[in-house]
C-alpha cells in the first residue's frame, strides 16, 4: 500500500531550506522515499500560482488537469514525498485584481488539498495512505519574512508597518493548518514550527524526515543542513521599496533590482 505525504506549504516557513536539503541529499533517501520537489512537479506548479490568484472553478480544473499528467508519469513507490508550498495557493499580500488582497490560505488551500486527495486516490487506488504536512512560523518573523519577499519580487509600495497593519486580521498559521485539517478529515494533517527546527542538525527537513519514519541512524549518517538566512538585508529591502515606488516600467524595475542584488552581493564577496 502507497502512502504518500504532501508538504502543501505554507509559503516562508523554511520550505526553501527543506526542499533544498532533500535536493541534495535526494540519493541517500530514494531507499526510503521517492522524493517529488517543484521542478519535478511542471505545470502543475505553476497552475498553483494561477489558482492562488484567482481560485476560479476552471483554474482548479487546470491544476487537476496537470497533476493528473504528472502523477501518471511517476512510479508507484510504497512511500512518496511531495513538497511545493504552492499546493496552499500563493502567499497573503499578494494582490487579486478584483477582490483585493490576498489574507488567508485557506480559500485556495482547501480545495486544492482536496483535489490532491482525490488525484492521489485515483491514480494510486483509494486504499494509499494519505497525509498532509504543513509547516509554521512565528507570525511577526513570518508577516516580515512575506513583506521582504514581495518587496523583492512584485511592485509592493508599502513599507512594512503598513503591510502588517493590512494583515492585522490575518488567521495565525496554525489557525489555517486546522481549518484545513477538518476540511479534510480523516486524512491526518500535520504542522511543524520553524522555530522548533533550529536545533535540529537537519534544519526544517529533520521533520520530513521523521515524518516519513526514515529511521535515525540513517538521518544520522546525513550531512548537517548548512545553515542558511534567505532574508535580504533591511538596507537592500529599503532599497527595492524606493523603486517600486519610483519605476513604473516593469522591465526597467526588473532589471534595476537585478542589478542591485548582483551588487549587494558582490560586496558582500
Amino acid at each position: 500500500m502507497t502512502r504518500i505525504v504532501v508538504h502543501a506549504g505554507f509559503h516562508k516557513t523554511g520550505t526553501t531550506s527543506l526542499q533544498d536539503y532533500l535536493r541534495h541529499n535526494r540519493a541517500q533517501l530514494t531507499e526510503h522515499a521517492a522524493i517529488y520537489l517543484k521542478e519535478d512537479l511542471r505545470d502543475a506548479a505553476n497552475t498553483t500560482r494561477h489558482f492562488g490568484m484567482r481560485p476560479h472553478p476552471w483554474r482548479l480544473w487546470r491544476f487537476r488537469r496537470a497533476l493528473r499528467r504528472f502523477l501518471a508519469g511517476i512510479d508507484p513507490a510504497p512511500q512518496i514525498f511531495l513538497s511545493w508550498e504552492g499546493f496552499s495557493g500563493v502567499m497573503p499580500g499578494h494582490q487579486r485584481l478584483l477582490s483585493g488582497q490576498v489574507r488567508d490560505f485557506t480559500r485556495a488551500a482547501i480545495p486544492l488539498a482536496r483535489t490532491i486527495v482525490a488525484e492521489l486516490r485515483r491514480r494510486f487506488g483509494p486504499a494509499c495512505r494519505i497525509e498532509f504536512l504543513y509547516t509554521l512560523r512565528d507570525r511577526e518573523s513570518w508577516v516580515r519574512s512575506v513583506w521582504g519577499h514581495l518587496v523583492r519580487s512584485i511592485r509592493l509600495t508599502q513599507d512594512f508597518d503598513t503591510f502588517r497593519q493590512s494583515l492585522r486580521d490575518l488567521p495565525p498559521l496554525d489557525d489555517e493548518a486546522a481549518r484545513i485539517a477538518h476540511a479534510l478529515a480523516p486524512v491526518p494533517v500535520h504542522t511543524s514550527w520553524l522555530e522548533d527546527s533550529g536545533p535540529d542538525p537537519l534544519g526544517p527537513a529533520g521533520a520530513a524526515l521523521r515524518l516519513l519514519d526514515v529511521p535515525e541512524a540513517v538521518l544520522a549518517g546525513l550531512p548537517p543542513a548548512p545553515a542558511r538566512n534567505l532574508a535580504d538585508p533591511p538596507e537592500l529591502s529599503a532599497a527595492y521599496l524606493q523603486l517600486n515606488r519610483t519605476l513604473r516600467d516593469k522591465t526597467a524595475l526588473k532589471r534595476e533590482k537585478a542589478l542591485l542584488k548582483a551588487e549587494f552581493e558582490r560586496r558582500q564577496r
